[in-house]
């Protein structure tokens, strides 16, 4: 699994490197990405739609909130 920890970055900083990451990820890798930017609640699952990939988890504890993203397999 790939961390990324982006915590006191502001928008749209987490949601440009989130998506770096995970197109330097091969299908089936698994990101943890942790912010601490309120906005990347809402901006992270909305770039994971964008690009297809599944959210597997999303945590929200204190000022921190987590995904866990697995790349997804590239259309047949």
């Amino acid at each position: 699994m790939t961390e990324l920890d982006l915590s006191g970055l502001k928008c749209p900083l987490p949601v440009l490197r989130t998506r770096k990451a995970l197109h330097a990820l091969q299908p089936g890798d698994v990101l943890r990405v942790v912010c601490t930017d309120p906005l990347a609640g809402i901006d992270v699952p909305n770039l994971i739609r964008e690009t297809g990939d599944i959210l597997e988890d999303q945590q929200q504890e204190n000022a921190t909130i987590s995904f866990l993203i697995r790349k997804a397999s590239p259309p047949a």
